[in-house]
């Protein structure tokens, strides 16, 4: 009687050593979960454009409304050019996945220089980086060439960048970068750069800046200028992390 109890006991024993196994494996075996863990990577591998995670870049018209800015060797105004430009870089940046593009305006509105409204706005977004886009004037009309401001330390690898790409878009020559104290790179407070694509007041710079290929391929360099900048902020982000 006794060696039948111990034998029940060891049957038990086992049985309830071997049950969970056989649950585990039977799980592990269910196409149903196989097909269920295979699916998540896809999941995350998605590329939404969110305002929390995107790469916000705000693109800012210079001037605009009762503000014409320069008046071209042609009669026409900076502000329609700025414009124009500014669009087609914003066409660009929105078929970027990871980056959300502002505009401080999309038509001829007039924004307050004593107001500070154009960085009062990019603050308020929190972007990432600020870019003006304008033509320079001069009273000698043989003064030419492209040049970008900034103002605070943090800002002159941006604008560094921003020249390189859009004199090798313009052709035009290089004036290279400048510390300069002007409202819009000044009280922004991120990277900032104020960007002179060439002399309005000079008739050669002028009649190319006013075609639609030349502001394509000068929209392109602007593009690429911010993606570079983008991408060695992020590396010198890691490298700041892992020292």
């Amino acid at each position: 009687m006794l060696r039948q109890i111990n034998r029940k006991t060891k049957i038990w024993l086992i049985l309830l050593v071997l049950f969970p196994l056989l649950i585990v494996s039977a799980c592990a075996s269910n196409p149903d979960n196989q097909h269920k863990d295979s699916a998540t990577p896809n999941k995350d591998k998605e590329n939404t454009k969110s305002s929390d995670t995107a790469f916000k870049v705000v693109i800012d018209p210079g001037h605009g409304g009762k503000d014409n800015g320069a008046t071209g060797a042609s009669g026409q105004y900076e502000k329609n050019f700025t414009l124009s430009l500014s669009k087609k870089v914003q066409k660009l940046l929105e078929d970027e996945p990871q980056i959300e593009v502002l505009m401080t305006r999309t038509d001829d509105s007039f924004l307050s220089q004593e107001s500070r409204d154009r960085p009062k706005y990019a603050n308020k977004q929190d972007a990432d980086v600020f870019l003006s886009i304008h033509g320079n004037t001069f009273s000698d009309s043989t003064v030419s060439g492209t040049e970008t401001f900034y103002y605070h330390k943090h800002s002159r690898q941006l604008a560094q960048i921003i020249q390189k790409h859009v004199v090798e878009a313009t052709e035009f020559r290089d004036r290279g970068i400048k510390k300069e104290e002007l409202f819009v790179v000044k009280d922004t407070n991120m990277p900032a750069a104020l960007i002179e694509v060439g002399y309005m007041t000079n008739p050669q710079e002028e009649s190319k800046m006013w075609t639609d290929e030349f502001q394509s391929r000068v929209a392109t360099s602007i593009v690429k200028g911010i993606k570079e900048y983008r991408e060695k902020s992020e590396e010198q982000g890691i490298l700041e992390w892992i020292s």
